[in-house]
């Protein structure tokens, strides 16, 4: 006897799961690639407002998310070359973008050499409101200033207006530094780093000026 061939009925139910399934997906996958970012956050500038941020990263009309990946973005700010490195990640829905800078903003400038010395040591003709060195370091002493100058807070060393090598018989690496606030400050190599207290000093002097000497002893003379 011939076995009949039963028909499969089609389960119209699993049919509109799988309708269903796949619209869901589709329109999943359409709410992701057209996410736009809608808010932008940037920390770690002091030379660049947060908007020339976003204009460098390209994202400023707030764009298409997906389009803008955190490697183009990236690549995109670490073309300035005042911009040392670039961190850029999304929280949320994709639509939240954070961008962490770190500035090779400018140290000093170089009367001698008519130049300007940025954070990662390279040279710049471009002129910032920044320290003035205004007499000769030798250069066995140069890259070494740089490196301890790099090491101050970048507020208080916006705080000095000019820098002089000014070595005596007891250091030949000795410095003063006329401070925009009226007050000097004799300095060493081996002393930069107590420049970085230079707010909890000048709160300690009651409003009043002089020298501060952090080249040995760490006093100061008042101006009569």
């Amino acid at each position: 006897m011939k076995s009949k061939k039963r028909k499969k009925k089609i389960s119209f139910k699993r049919v509109i799961i799988a309708i269903l399934i796949l619209f869901f997906v589709v329109l999943f996958l359409y709410k992701i690639f057209t996410i736009r970012i809608k808010n932008i956050y940037v920390k770690g500038n002091v030379m660049f407002t947060d908007q020339e941020i976003i204009d460098m990263a390209g994202i400023k009309d707030y764009t298409n998310s997906i389009k803008n990946n955190l490697y183009k973005i990236e690549k995109k700010l670490n073309k300035n070359k005042y911009i040392l490195s670039s961190y850029v990640y999304k929280k949320g829905l994709l639509d939240k973008v954070y961008i962490e800078i770190k500035e090779n903003y400018p140290l000093f400038y170089d009367s001698i050499n008519e130049e300007t010395i940025l954070y990662n040591g390279k040279k710049t003709t471009d002129l910032f409101a920044v320290p003035t060195l205004i007499n000769q370091i030798p250069d066995t002493l140069y890259d070494k200033f740089i490196n301890k100058i790099k090491d101050i807070d970048i507020e208080v060393l916006y705080k000095i207006s000019e820098i002089k090598y000014y070595p005596n018989d007891v250091d030949q690496k000795r410095f003063l530094l006329y401070m925009n606030d009226g007050n000097y400050v004799y300095i060493t190599i081996n002393t930069f780093n107590l420049l970085n207290k230079y707010y909890e000093m000048i709160d300690l002097l009651d409003n009043k000026k002089g020298i501060l000497y952090l080249d040995g002893g760490n006093y100061v003379d008042f101006f009569e």
